[in-house]
């Protein structure tokens, strides 16, 4: 099976592109890149409470679950969210398509 890889763009623009080693991990996207030390607040720890994970998915988007009615709250409360617009908090590693683009947005 191949490994499924993302690209991740960082708010200054810089492109990396990462392997998920493992999609059964259990965890969500925002600990994956945490653990990938890239600089995401998550101050609420998760519970889509802070926005500070703020992420636009560029690429594949739409084969990503749909967001719930939380996840959207927190989003709508954001000036500036978009229809690709998610919290990596709320994105489970099993669920992201290989090929996947997204770009750490965090807090505005």
């Amino acid at each position: 099976m191949k490994t499924p890889r993302i690209i991740v763009i960082t708010p200054d623009g810089r492109e990396n592109t990462l392997e998920i080693p493992d999609v059964n991990l259990g965890i969500s996207l925002m600990e994956f890149l945490k653990a990938a030390e890239y600089n995401i607040e998550a101050s609420c720890g998760g519970i889509a409470l802070c926005a500070t994970c703020h992420i636009d998915v560029m690429k594949k988007g739409e084969a990503l679950p749909e967001a719930n009615s939380i996840e959207l709250s927190m989003l709508d409360s954001l000036p500036n969210s978009d229809d690709s617009s998610r919290l990596a908090c709320q994105i489970m590693l099993k669920d992201i398509p290989d090929g996947t683009v997204i770009q750490i947005l965090g807090t505005p």
